[in-house]
C-alpha cells in the first residue's frame, strides 16, 4: 500500500548509489565535465537512464546563479524568415544546453523593447538574442542599459551589440547576376517593406548590381511579403509588360507573382523569369519550381549561439558573423524570349 502521495522523483544521490560512484562524479557527468573516465561515464549514464533522472534546473540555478536561459526578443513571427530564425536559434541553444524564453513584440518601439528586456532581466536570463527585423531596432537597442550580452540578427555588430546576419546584398547580387548572365536587361524587383533591414539590403543589392552592369534600376515595386501583394504586383507587371525578369524579395510574394502572370497568359520562364528569396520548403513545388536565393536559418541560429557563448565566456571575438546565401536553380528562369528566337515580349 501507499500513503497516497506521488512517488518521489529520483535524485542525484540515487543515481550515485546505483552507479556506485560519488554524487560529485554524477554531477560532473551531468554537466559534461571532461575529467571523467569513459567507463565511469557509461555507468552513470546507464543509471540515469534506468532511474529516469532529470536535472533540477531551478535548484541548479540557485547554486550556480546561472539560469541557463537565453531570452529571444522577436517580432513578425508570422513571417517565414523571423519564424525560422527563431527555430534555428532555439535548436542551437538547446544543443548548447540552454533554455529559450521568447518575448514577441506586438509593436516595435523603444518602450515595447524596454518592457521586454525588463521581463528577461527579471527571469535572470544570461543573454538576449534579438530577432526584430525593423530599421529602428539597432538604435533602440543602443540606448538601453541591458547589462547582459546581446546578439542581434540582421544589423552589423557594434561595441554594445553583436550582429549575426545572412549577407542579403550578396543574395540579391547572386539573383541579379544569374538573370543578367542569361541575357536579361530589364530586371524588375518586387521588394519587401522598406522599413525592414533585410528588404532594404536586398533592394540595394539589386540596384547596385544592375548599375554595375550598366543597366537601368527603375522597375521596383514595394510589397508587404504576402502572396496577396505579390499577386497584385504581378498583375501590374503583366499589364505593363516592361520586364523580362523579376527578382522577388521572398518566396510568398513570388507565389503571388506566378499566379498573376499565369492568369494573364504570361508563361514563366518562357516570357518572364522569376527568382525568389528564402527557399521555403514549398518553393520547389511551385508551378514552375522556383529558382531562389536560399538562406540557411539553421546555420544562422548556430552562429547566434556561437557568438552568445563566446560573449558569456568573456572571450574577445568578432562583433559580426555572416552567413553566406546560396543560389538554388530550378525551372522559373531561362534566357529572354528574344535570345531564344521566340520574339520580344516586353516593351
Amino acid at each position: 500500500m501507499t500513503d497516497g502521495r506521488p512517488p518521489r522523483l529520483p535524485r542525484l544521490e540515487d543515481v550515485a548509489e546505483l552507479a556506485g560512484v560519488s554524487h560529485q562524479t554524477v554531477s560532473r557527468v551531468v554537466n559534461c565535465h571532461p575529467n571523467v573516465s569513459t567507463g565511469t561515464r557509461e555507468k552513470v549514464e546507464a543509471a540515469i537512464a534506468r532511474l529516469g533522472y532529470r536535472r533540477n534546473s531551478a535548484a541548479r540555478s540557485l547554486v550556480t546563479r546561472r539560469s541557463q536561459t537565453i531570452g529571444v526578443l522577436a517580432s513578425e513571427l508570422s513571417q517565414y524568415g523571423p519564424a525560422n530564425t527563431l527555430l534555428g536559434v532555439e535548436r542551437a541553444a538547446r544543443d548548447a544546453g540552454y533554455f529559450v524564453s521568447v518575448a514577441a513584440l506586438r509593436e516595435v518601439n523603444r518602450d515595447a523593447i524596454l518592457d521586454a528586456v525588463r521581463h528577461f532581466l527579471d527571469q535572470s536570463v544570461e543573454g538576449i538574442v534579438v530577432i526584430v527585423p525593423h530599421l529602428e531596432m539597432p538604435g533602440a537597442l543602443a540606448e538601453l542599459p541591458i547589462g547582459v550580452p546581446v546578439v542581434a540578427v540582421g544589423p552589423t555588430g557594434n561595441d554594445a551589440v553583436g550582429g549575426v546576419k545572412v549577407d542579403q546584398r550578396r543574395g540579391a547580387e547572386l539573383a541579379v547576376q544569374h538573370l543578367i548572365g542569361q541575357g536579361h536587361a530589364r530586371i524588375g524587383h518586387v521588394a519587401g517593406p522598406q522599413d525592414w533591414i533585410d528588404a532594404v539590403a536586398r533592394a540595394d543589392g539589386w540596384r547596385c548590381t544592375l548599375e554595375a552592369a550598366g543597366l537601368d534600376a527603375d522597375l521596383m515595386i514595394e510589397g508587404d511579403w504576402s502572396a496577396g501583394s505579390g499577386y497584385d504586383i504581378g498583375r501590374r507587371v503583366a499589364a505593363a509588360r516592361r520586364a523580362t525578369a523579376l527578382f522577388v524579395g521572398n518566396d510568398q510574394m513570388a507565389l503571388g507573382v506566378l499566379c498573376a502572370l499565369n492568369e494573364a497568359g504570361i508563361k514563366v520562364p518562357d516570357d518572364v523569369s522569376v527568382v525568389g528569396f528564402d527557399d521555403q520548403p514549398e518553393a520547389g513545388y511551385f508551378s514552375p519550381p522556383l529558382t531562389v536565393v536560399r538562406q540557411d536559418f539553421e546555420e544562422l541560429g548556430r552562429r547566434c549561439m556561437d557568438m552568445m557563448l563566446g560573449a558569456l565566456a568573456g572571450a574577445d571575438g568578432p562583433r559580426t558573423l555572416v552567413v553566406e546565401p546560396e543560389l538554388v536553380l530550378r525551372s522559373s528562369t531561362a534566357p529572354p524570349a528574344w535570345a531564344a528566337g521566340r520574339g520580344a515580349v516586353s516593351g
